[in-house]
């Protein structure tokens, strides 16, 4: 249970904020320091408080589990609590220590002093949520660090060292000795020189040209935020503690987080919040079930995604062996790797030193044996089922007992890749994302006999390694691939009915993605793409043949790769060009299958691809292979480029009405061009959506 302790040390009442793991503020925790203050005033031996935290946090903000229940917003509510500690009788001094974000950093400016050590973080992340901060940090934050400094802390939510405000009316000491100590003493001094209680309210704000800046401000944030509405609010309410008298600027703060909270972009922002929080929860894997030590990892392939693979292992500071079985494949995934630290420190993110450090943690190898006492153990080679088999026989022979066994693999089999060993249980699929060293998306995926320990494993180690891992069963793509197969097919039969390659990738991108499918698709490389239908191809003799996609790869027209695909690349120039030769092709397929093009328009292709995506999303949820809705979310909001301000595609649906999601696919039905059964709703969507429930409920 969440509390604050009340303490005495002399003359100086201390109020310990006690909610790990970041001392969120519930309501326990509200109520704590109200009584704290009450009881401090009350007491005549004590002249002065101090609110401390814990080395990790003095306080992260809002307590998360309180979200969506009456806790939120039951008295004493945070501006309640600050208004306590604001407006007491004895001087209140925040020592500040770890994480001060949030309503955290909104408490500390409610008190009199602040004394904080200098590698505090100190931030009002807010707008992430889609909200801004509501216990006036738009009024008081401005007062103590300037207006320009304070729009840059509350738009971006970007966490800043407490050292960079020593000198500010934010903190009154920067100390590197013992914090509590310090504020101890800070705090008798203040009663000793009877210093007066600061209030930050009190202050007033200045700059020199309040309407040019916020002007240009305005201009700036408008053109960066475009889908985002919570920083111009954020803008508003900061412009409004120059322009306004403080409690008028509370009501401008106040005004400003109920309409954003009604958004559906801040509904989407925190939906993402929470699913990336939940994906680490696995219904059968007990958060205490023990892990095993990964000391040293080996990967084997030195190429794109070998490479990008053991950077994330370096730079967690975790020893790597990479084996290829070449010495010029091994030479030049090496040099790769150096080139990514070079850049590093050209970019003055990392010194030399470091960079060196890094590079000191990897082995290349030519030979197998080198593996033989790793903890971990990832393939990253060539797609195909007998390659497969080849390592993971090889590995069976050499790892030690109880080394994981992990294949990089994106389509194929995990079950099947773990018979090829006499420990199924130590084999997991750990699918990382190109390039892999970037994308914050890891698909664990769990097979038949995968142990417990090993996923638990696994999903610890993500964290270790910085990536959001989401489980996945096994089944063809998992859950990523699975689907964008089915969006990418229906961008494909918009192509034949008579949209152009232009159009269909402008559509989606000015829904929010990243990129247009077909774009997407030069980027990922036609050859693999190809590979995978001409697979699915043989596995389903009825299946619909993407003709198009289909003779451009016939072509030798792979993408970036090859120079030409979907579009036309030029050398060192990753900008997709409109090329007629692939209209030709368009126009001679649409001939061959009797198709007569028709005008298709935007709204359609949004709702046909997106809606691909749901529908499959739904019968991955039905099978098991995602443990929940928003797991799904979480694949494309951090590996497909799905729009964030849109909360992944689950999400969008629930937005949506799931009731109107399958009225538009019965309409898509009809298309004679439609495969038979491809807009028929999974049971799942079908039901929900009669019942008038979302996904998870």
């Amino acid at each position: 249970m969440s509390t604050a302790h009340y303490d005495s040390n002399g003359n100086v009442a201390v109020i310990r904020l006690d909610n790990p793991p970041v001392n969120g503020l519930s309501l326990e925790l509200r109520q704590g320091i109200v009584e704290g203050i009450k009881k401090a005033e009350q007491d005549d031996a004590i002249e002065a408080i101090v609110i401390t935290g814990s080395d990790r946090a003095f306080s992260g903000g809002a307590d998360i589990t309180e979200f969506g229940t009456p806790k939120v917003m039951q008295e004493p509510i945070l501006t309640t609590a600050i208004h306590y500690v604001e407006t007491a009788k004895k001087p209140v001094i925040a020592a500040i220590s770890g994480n001060c974000m949030g309503g955290g950093l909104e408490l500390a400016l409610g008190c009199h002093y602040r004394v904080s050590t200098p590698d505090a973080q100190m931030a009002l992340p807010e707008v992430k949520l889609g909200i801004l901060p509501g216990a006036g940090g738009t009024q008081r934050l401005p007062r103590v660090i300037g207006v320009e400094h304070a729009l840059n802390m509350i738009v971006s939510g970007t966490p800043v060292p407490a050292k960079q405000f020593q000198g500010t009316p934010l903190l009154d000491e920067v100390v590197d000795g013992d914090l509590m100590e310090a504020a101890l003493a800070f705090a008798r001094k203040v009663v000793a020189d009877k210093m007066p209680l600061k209030k930050v309210r009190d202050l007033k704000v200045k700059h020199p040209n309040p309407e040019g800046f916020f002007m240009f401000a305005r201009n700036t944030i408008g053109a960066m935020a475009k889908n985002y509405p919570a920083p111009l609010k954020c803008l508003e309410a900061v412009e409004a503690s120059v322009k306004k008298p403080f409690d008028e600027g509370m009501k401008v703060e106040r005004d400003g987080i109920k309409q954003l909270m009604q958004t559906p972009e801040s509904a989407a922002l925190r939906h993402a919040f929470f699913a990336e929080r939940k994906t680490s929860k696995i219904s059968d894997v007990p958060s205490d079930t023990p892990t095993r030590d990964i000391n040293k990892v080996g990967v084997i392939g030195a190429g794109t995604m070998g490479t990008g693979i053991s950077i994330n292992f370096l730079n967690a500071g975790i020893p790597v062996t990479i084996v290829e079985m070449k010495q010029e494949g091994l030479d030049r995934g090496v040099e790769a790797v150096r080139k990514v630290y070079e850049g590093q420190v050209k970019k003055g993110r990392m010194t030399e030193e470091k960079a060196k450090a890094k590079m000191d943690l990897l082995t290349p190898s030519l030979s197998y044996d080198d593996l033989k006492d790793v903890d971990l153990v990832i393939e990253a080679v060539f797609e195909e089922m007998g390659v497969k088999e080849q390592v993971f026989t090889k590995l069976d022979e050499i790892c030690k007992p109880g080394a994981i066994l992990a294949s990089n693999t994106s389509t194929l089999d995990v079950n099947k890749i773990a018979g090829f060993t006499k420990r199924p249980e130590d084999v997991i699929g750990l699918h990382f994302f190109s390039p892999a060293n970037i994308m914050k998306l890891l698909e664990v995926i769990r097979g038949d006999k995968t142990a417990k320990d090993v996923l638990a494993t696994a999903m610890k180690l993500a964290k270790t390694i910085r990536k959001t891992a989401v489980v996945s069963g096994v089944c063809d793509g998992f859950i990523g691939n699975r689907m964008i197969n089915q969006y990418s097919r229906e961008a494909l039969t918009m192509l034949e009915e008579g949209a152009s390659v232009q159009q269909i990738d402008k559509a989606i991108e000015k829904f929010g993605f990243a990129m247009g499918p077909l774009r997407m698709a030069d980027l990922a490389g036609g050859d693999i793409g190809w590979a995978i239908r001409k697979r699915l191809y043989a596995e389903n003799p009825g299946m619909k043949k993407n003709l198009i996609a289909d003779r451009l790869c016939e072509m030798g027209r792979f993408g970036q790769k090859t120079g030409a695909g979907f579009y036309k690349y030029e050398p060192g120039n990753r900008k997709a060009l409109h090329d007629p030769e692939v209209d030709k092709v368009v126009d001679e397929c649409r001939a061959e299958m009797g198709i007569t093009p028709r005008k298709i328009s935007n709204d359609e292709i949004v709702k046909r691809c997106v809606y691909a995506l749901v529908n499959e999303g739904a019968r991955i949820l039905e099978e098991g292979i995602a443990q929940r809705a928003s797991d799904i979310d979480m694949v494309y909001l951090t590996g497909y480029g799905f729009p964030v301000f849109r909360g992944g595609p689950m999400h969008y649906a629930e937005q949506v009405g799931l009731a109107n999601v399958v009225r538009d696919m019965e309409a898509f039905d009809a298309n004679p061009n439609t495969q038979k059964g491809f807009w028929e709703p999974a049971d799942l969507l079908a039901k929900r959506a009669a019942e008038g429930k979302g996904f998870d409920q």
